[in-house]
């Protein structure tokens, strides 16, 4: 069975509706290949319950090889697996990143990719609810709101920080990020507005359209150093061949693109002749270069049980359902990572530490915690120097690649961690915070700690927060993957437009600026 497309689109992820959307409102045929089911349950569309689906068939949980600068542990980062990817699975945090951010990548040889060159398109993509003007957009398919809920303990920690010192952002999203403040999220009236329900939906009923789920690609067929289509298995064991008359277009994120590509023949040549596949291309940095966001938790025990901790459960749960499902208002509709901010801990004048702050006590996909009501203050390293890699460990597509993070190496990121956890447990202590928490739970009760032990505690407990970037990065250099219009190098007609095309991860959530590369790639593809 052949089909025949304009555009070949491989995960109907963040990135993937973005491009199917705009070629197909240019009048484009497009196949959308998804290896997961759709995204349509409650626990998806209602915000606050985004944690009941990692784990489940609707997500990837990579896991690395023992990590020997984090305590020899492995560690995890779930990623979607279904219509929207990602975006239907992540707590829905709006952030583009600084504008030094994008400023560095044009200095580092991605000229057209700085600042000035990217908040147009951040503004075209963007419906604000509340913000307009210089930085933002109110006509775009990605909706952007305020949460219609906001927890006691996320308003304890905005006070708190304040009184450490820390000044007050309304927006995050003006290239200057320092301070703390709500955090915008990607939601629509109470709902996730993932790309499946903003870009997706405009145009799924279309008949150029073709989206199937279900559907794990194994190979992209390269004939004469074009990419003519691809190969895909069918959850029965059926496998299809797809043909592209234009391009096929890799969105399948930074942890299974480069696999995708190693697979079919390009990669670097050693790696793909140990593995008995013919070399496409070689082209030594794919799956090299991956890095991501690590945090460290400081916990604190509330004094009445006012957390999350019990709200799913009961009559209690039922309460919330309904309101949801009347009025869409409610608990239900916090994205709850409610409140953070950005912190410059080195004094360089930009900001290194980003906190995200849930009302509940959490721990890890392989750390449970105690049933005890509480906060969690999680710092996070905003600029790791840590580098790890991806690599196929066979041809066959199916198989979980061979990940090494490479997390903590550098011992840069652990002190900065450590500079993020003093501040945490800092906020911890201050007046507004302890109207509300009896004591810090971990990493200790004890105000004073030395140096040595905060860095053992963050070797043995950081976490990453699931925005793996970088494996298949753009440049103009030896051990770049694509160019500066995302295409891959020396291969015709195959594009890359997900987070692994990312020469450095972005200052925070990474879901906003992998939607923003997604709209350049479709420009560069429309022009093309």
């Amino acid at each position: 069975m052949e089909q025949s497309v304009d555009y070949i689109v491989v995960g109907a992820g963040s990135a993937g509706c973005v491009v199917a959307h705009r070629m197909v409102k240019a009048g484009h045929t497009v196949l959308l290949l998804e290896a997961g089911p759709t995204d349509r349950i409650k626990f998806v569309k209602m915000p606050a319950t985004f944690v009941r689906v990692i784990g489940t068939e609707r997500s990837w949980v990579y896991e690395t090889t023992p990590q020997p600068h984090a305590n020899g542990r492995k560690m995890y980062v779930p990623q979607g697996r279904m219509t929207g990817g990602s975006s239907s699975l992540n707590a829905m945090v709006y952030i583009r990143g600084s504008a030094a951010d994008y400023d560095d990548w044009a200095a580092a040889g991605c000229t057209g990719w700085g600042w000035v060159d990217v908040l147009p398109v951040f503004k075209r993509a963007e419906s604000n609810m509340r913000l307009s003007g210089e930085h933002h957009g109110t006509d775009g398919p990605l909706r952007v709101s305020d949460t219609r809920f906001r927890h006691p303990l996320s308003l304890a920690f905005l006070k708190a920080a304040q009184e450490a010192g820390l000044p007050y952002n309304d927006d995050f999203n003006t290239g200057y990020q320092a301070g703390v403040g709500f955090y915008q999220t990607t939601t629509v009236d109470g709902t996730r507005g993932s790309t499946a329900a903003t870009y997706l939906a405009q145009v799924e009923s279309d008949s150029k359209l073709t989206l199937i789920n279900g559907a794990h690609v194994l190979r992209v067929l390269i004939e004469g150093g074009q990419a003519i289509g691809v190969e895909y298995r069918m959850a029965d064991g059926s496998v299809r061949t797809a043909k592209a008359r234009r391009e096929v277009v890799l969105t399948a994120g930074a942890l299974a693109t480069p696999k995708l590509l190693q697979v079919s023949g390009v990669g670097p040549a050693a790696l793909l002749q140990r593995l008995g596949v013919s070399v496409k291309r070689d082209l030594p940095g794919v799956g090299e270069n991956f890095h991501d966001h690590l945090e460290i938790i400081a916990h604190g025990r509330c004094r009445e049980p006012i957390s999350l901790l019990g709200q799913d459960k009961g009559l209690t749960a039922l309460k919330h359902g309904v309101q949801w499902e009347l009025f869409k208002t409610g608990l239900l509709t916090s994205n709850v990572v409610e409140s953070g901010g950005f912190v410059d801990t080195q004094g360089t004048g930009r900001p290194d530490v980003q906190f995200h702050v849930l009302p509940v006590v959490v721990g890890d996909v392989d750390r449970p915690m105690p049933e005890v009501h509480g906060i969690s203050i999680d710092p996070c390293f905003l600029r790791p120097k840590s580098r790890g890699r991806v690599q196929a460990r066979s041809p066959d597509a199916m198989d979980p690649a061979d990940f090494d993070g490479g997390f903590l190496s550098v011992q840069e990121d652990v002190d900065t961690l450590v500079r993020g956890l003093k501040l945490a447990r800092r906020i911890l202590r201050m007046p507004s915070m302890q109207k509300v928490i009896a004591e810090e739970m971990y990493p200790s009760p004890k105000e004073h700690l030395p140096d040595k032990e905060l860095e053992q505690f963050v070797r043995q407990h950081a976490k990453t927060v699931y925005h793996p970037v970088g494996t298949c990065r753009m440049g103009t250099d030896p051990m770049s993957v694509v160019d500066l219009q995302l295409r891959v190098h020396g291969v015709g007609r195959l594009r890359i437009c997900d987070a692994s095309v990312m020469p450095s991860i972005t200052s925070g959530n990474t879901n906003a600026p992998t939607i923003m590369i997604a709209e350049r790639a479709a420009e560069f593809m429309l022009a093309a």
